[in-house]
């Protein structure tokens, strides 16, 4: 049995060498993040559960979208805070994906900051067209040349592809995603990092090849690609009912009070 002398572990030496090793910020942090392993889901099952929400469970796709978006803007709350810079460009592409970020831009204006939003190809639900009258009814600009949009932001949300991004890039979605790709500015990407297969990840060349977003959020569960991942997780989605997560072999989490967001680990096992 090895002597232990006391101290050595209480005395100045100590606490000097523990905090060079582990700084309280970081200590916190960890403590924040819930070291748990969530089950992923394929594209083709979480288009299903989608399905199975509008169809079984009452939910409206504008209510989904909604609490969605909601989600995103609590996600870039933690991620990076109003002290951190105002300014947020969403770069939105044209589908449901697109209409997340569109939510999440409302949501950030409300909350204090400054967005703005690059719009390319805008979809033609009639759903997108309203939630874009909100914003400018908001005075929430609408960008046309993202080169210099990207330079004088704070902050991007990546809302243009999600779990049905089937590739490859088409333009004008390969320039952009080179563009942020290259860009110093951090990112949150929603659902997927855009560009990336949803199950084997990163292309191997082109765009998106070496695009690694400074945090990911995952609405209702991982996606496969969550593996090849490296960063900040988000788990957001708060509405599932436990028949659906039964039905889907699903994690569902415990949510910290009101939050619609809780950061977790990457390591999400596959679904069979």
């Amino acid at each position: 049995m090895i002597p232990v002398v006391p101290q050595l572990f209480h005395g100045p030496l100590f606490r000097s060498v523990f905090n060079r090793q582990f700084p309280l910020s970081a200590l916190r942090r960890y403590s924040k993040i819930t070291q748990m392993s969530l089950k992923a889901i394929s594209a083709k099952d979480a288009a299903s559960l989608d399905k199975d929400l509008m169809e079984m469970g009452g939910w409206s796709l504008d209510q989904l979208m909604e609490l969605a978006g909601l989600s995103v803007s609590q996600a870039v709350w933690k991620v990076h805070p109003l002290s951190a810079g105002k300014n947020v460009l969403v770069v939105c592409g044209p589908g449901n994906n697109g209409g997340d970020g569109l939510v999440a831009a409302r949501h950030l204006a409300q909350y204090g900051y400054t967005p703005s939003v690059y719009y390319p190809k805008e979809g033609k639900n009639e759903l997108y067209q309203r939630l874009k009258t909100q914003l400018q009814n908001l005075s929430v600009p609408f960008v046309t040349d993202f080169s210099s949009a990207l330079k004088s932001t704070d902050f991007l949300v990546d809302a243009i592809f999600g779990f049905s991004f089937g590739g490859p890039l088409r333009d004008p979605f390969g320039q952009i995603v080179s563009e942020i790709e290259s860009a110093s500015v951090p990112v949150l990407s929603v659902d997927a990092p855009s560009s990336w297969d949803i199950q084997s990840g990163p292309p191997k060349e082109g765009p998106g090849a070496k695009f690694m977003p400074t945090a990911l959020i995952s609405l209702t569960a991982p996606k496969p690609c969550v593996k090849f991942y490296k960063g900040r997780h988000f788990i957001g989605g708060r509405f599932l009912s436990k028949d659906i997560t039964d039905k889907y072999g699903l994690d569902c989490p415990s949510y910290p009070g009101i939050d619609q967001v809780m950061e977790v680990g990457v390591d999400a096992e596959g679904r069979l």
